[in-house]
């Protein structure tokens, strides 16, 4: 994957990260949340997180000072 094709992931996982985000405050303010489909949609954002982490790890190689 190249530096552009990785930007772009990283930046369409990031979106869906915030929408699940607003997806979870959004369930949780009504009157009787669904708590099971709240945990999956935590679960998924979980997800998305390593993944996140993963992708940005292979575009920014550490650097050993």
């Amino acid at each position: 994957m190249d530096g552009d094709e990785g930007e772009r992931r990283l930046a369409m996982l990031r979106a869906e990260h915030r929408d699940l985000d607003d997806a979870i405050q959004a369930l949780g303010a009504l009157g009787q949340p669904d708590q099971i489909q709240i945990a999956r949609l935590k679960k998924r954002k979980l997800r998305l997180k390593d993944e996140i982490a993963a992708l940005q790890d292979s575009i920014i190689p550490d650097i050993i000072a």
